[in-house]
């Protein structure tokens, strides 16, 4: 579905909220609200936006990792897996 589609005026959105809604769930597209003919806000389903969410996280965690190599904070796999154990066992 084309994204010039999925635009609606926040009037719309007041007048079909339930039937928008269960759009949202069904076909998973997000759904651009305007206000005075601006975009204003976007409106998803919670599965997309959860989705995105554990996205975000984890390519933060490979920005972190990155930022961990670049600075030279690493070491041999067989040496951080035998300092997990060490602290398993303690």
């Amino acid at each position: 579905m084309k994204l010039s589609d999925r635009v609606k005026s926040i009037s719309y959105l007041k007048a079909h909220a339930p039937e928008v809604i269960r759009g949202l769930a069904e076909c998973r597209e997000p759904m651009i609200i305007t206000l005075h003919g601006e975009a204003k806000a976007v409106l998803q389903d919670i599965a997309s936006y959860e989705q995105t969410q554990e996205t975000l996280a984890l390519l933060k965690i490979l920005a972190l990792a990155n930022k961990s190599v670049e600075a030279g904070k690493v070491r041999p796999v067989g040496e951080a897996f035998a300092d997990i154990r060490k602290r398993v066992k303690d």
